[in-house]
């Protein structure tokens, strides 16, 4: 069960079309998830119709042989929050969430950002910590 658990809160956006273009979503993160070394094995996504605050947001998963990337976009604040979880049996795959991590960052352009992190598991014994 040991692996690497990365978290993201982007504020102010400066890529407000990936906020709202499920295609251009989905294309962004199966390329990058490929990009970064990780095995995409399914994904789901879901577009949020417009209301009164403007046009809808998108949630998403990439589910992965390694653990998912979820996502869900706040397009009337602008904003994303996403994280990126990899499990670490049988091969270290957090240089891969990183990557992976910092290619998202680079792609929502946002102006402030809080990030998490949070080691998983007990590398040493395998049981949760």
């Amino acid at each position: 069960m040991n692996g690497l658990h990365l978290t993201a809160d982007l504020y102010d956006c400066q890529q407000p079309s990936l906020l709202t273009d499920e295609v251009a979503l989905q294309q962004l993160c199966l390329s990058q998830v490929e990009l970064a070394g990780l095995k995409a094995v399914s994904a789901c996504w879901h577009q949020f119709p417009a209301s009164e605050a403007g046009p809808g947001g998108i949630t998403g998963v990439v589910l992965l042989a390694e653990s998912h990337l979820a996502l869900h976009t706040w397009p009337e604040r602008s904003g994303v929050t996403l994280d990126v979880y990899v499990c670490n049996f049988g091969a270290d795959n957090s240089n891969k969430a990183e990557a992976l991590l910092a290619a998202l960052l680079a792609a929502f352009a946002p102006r402030q950002q809080q990030l998490g992190r949070l080691q998983r598991g007990d590398a040493t014994t395998g049981h949760a910590i």
